[in-house]
């Protein structure tokens, strides 16, 4: 299993070490896990800031990759919270940061916040998904530096609107998404945490994976999102399958932002 959105203690949201989680990813034969830990500046959180020192992190990940090279290979990542006023900052951060994998969120979208819901307090469910797909694609047109778009249709887990309308809706919209990233060499998360959300499917659904396959998209990743070590490759036998089932051959790993090719078990 290749794990690629593993967050550790350099999260906000997380307590667990990161030796700690690569300890358990070893007993369950995970084969690589690529720590991608939160930057989210300027988060609509009320007395909240989430950041890391990247000295601090690299030092750790290279202290265990030293450590524990014989047994699993651990990837230096970061889950960018981008924003089309902080684009710069965050670019900067990226491109300073020696880093072999990053993926693109959006948290925060005119200033409230996607991930506790905020953003559905003042908008109906199709005006935030309206909003929330704009943002990210200005993100995108403007020069975002990532590897693949993490968690695509986040705002299903706090909203109940059909699928079906949510593509009708921003049709357009997702597939100049979709063309972009392809376009310019970039790809799609496949992240199981919607499975422990009780939504019976990854983010993105198998419908957006499709639609994305069809484009011509081939650049995927999994990962759990875990926030600790209880849940690492969680659900990914089955997402496999799905995967496969789609017309996917292949899963993405990443060295030093560049992509390698492997086929899917």
């Amino acid at each position: 299993m290749w794990d690629y959105h593993v967050h550790s203690s350099f999260s906000d949201d997380c307590h667990v070490e990161m030796e700690t989680i690569i300890k358990k990813g070893i007993t369950l034969g995970i084969k690589e896990i690529c720590f991608t830990d939160h930057i989210d500046y300027e988060a609509a959180i009320p007395n909240v800031i989430i950041e890391f020192d990247n000295v601090d992190y690299s030092k750790e990940i290279t202290r265990l990759q030293k450590i524990y090279k014989d047994k699993i290979s651990i990837k230096k990542g970061v889950e960018m919270g981008f924003q089309p006023h902080i684009l710069d900052k965050c670019n900067k951060f990226i491109l300073d940061g020696d880093f072999d994998f990053i993926l693109c969120s959006l948290h925060t979208v005119e200033n409230k916040d996607v991930y506790l819901g905020d953003l559905l307090k003042d908008n109906s469910p199709k005006e935030a998904y309206q909003k929330y797909f704009s943002e990210l694609f200005y993100c995108i047109e403007k020069g975002a530096v990532f590897s693949v778009l993490a968690h695509f249709d986040l705002l299903k887990r706090h909203v109940d609107y059909p699928f079906d309308r949510v593509f009708k809706d921003n049709f357009d919209i997702i597939e100049s998404i979709f063309k972009k990233i392809i376009y310019n060499g970039r790809g799609l998360e496949v992240n199981t945490s919607g499975f422990r959300y009780n939504l019976n499917s990854p983010l993105p659904s198998k419908d957006l994976l499709t639609f994305y396959k069809e484009l011509g998209g081939e650049i995927i990743t999994l990962g759990s999102d875990s926030h600790g070590d209880n849940t690492l490759g969680y659900r990914f036998a089955y997402t496999y399958e799905l995967l496969k089932d789609i017309g996917f051959k292949y899963l993405t790993t990443f060295d030093k932002m560049q992509p390698h090719f492997i086929k899917i078990p």
